[in-house]
């Protein structure tokens, strides 16, 4: 039996919103058909393998991801455009955790290139124009901030800042601070 509305795009939002559910990692081709109710080979007409999902899954995310930064960035410059970058992944993470995890795949080359990870780059180097960053420097902060914000919202999700005074958000904006005054008072080589 043919089922009506079943596409690459449909699965790939499928398999994003399962794993949200039960995580990135278990996420594969026959977790899919169960939750469609067919068999396993009738999904391998849309998706290659459960490698092509998660690829199709994180190429979701970071198209989200990057529509979300995009319009968070806009008319933001220096700490203001730090902040609300910082905090699109924040959001997003503990809003779909497991997409978050997905945006993290590693990706064939051909499929980085093609990917809306190249926008985030652009964006992260955007909102560092704002410090007046040598080229050389900027790349280094562009790891440095992907470092700390990845870092940061990877501990929290993980129930790491959630038995201890101050409370995350207060830790957050501290983090966020200190970000700022470092891009500012950046370092010579």
């Amino acid at each position: 039996m043919v089922r009506a509305g079943l596409s690459a795009e449909r699965l790939a939002q499928a398999g994003a919103e399962l794993a949200d559910e039960v995580g990135f990692e278990h996420v594969t081709v026959s977790a899919l058909a169960r939750r469609f109710d067919v068999k396993v080979a009738s999904l391998y007409s849309h998706v290659k393998s459960s490698q092509d999902l998660k690829t199709r899954i994180a190429l979701l995310a970071l198209e989200e991801m990057a529509d979300r930064a995009a319009g968070a960035l806009a008319g933001r410059a220096g700490k203001d455009a730090l902040t609300a970058l910082a905090n699109v992944y924040r959001d997003y993470a503990r809003a779909h955790p497991g997409r978050y995890d997905a945006a993290r795949l590693r990706l064939a080359p051909e499929a980085a290139a093609a990917s809306a990870g190249v926008r985030h780059a652009q964006m992260t180097r955007a909102v560092l124009r704002g410090y007046d960053l040598t080229d050389p420097d900027e790349t280094h902060a562009v790891r440095l901030l992907g470092s700390v914000f990845h870092g940061y919202v990877s501990l929290e999700l993980a129930g790491g800042f959630s038995h201890s005074a101050p409370d995350s958000q207060e830790s957050w904006t501290r983090t966020l601070d200190a970000l700022d005054s470092l891009l500012r008072n950046w370092p010579a080589p």
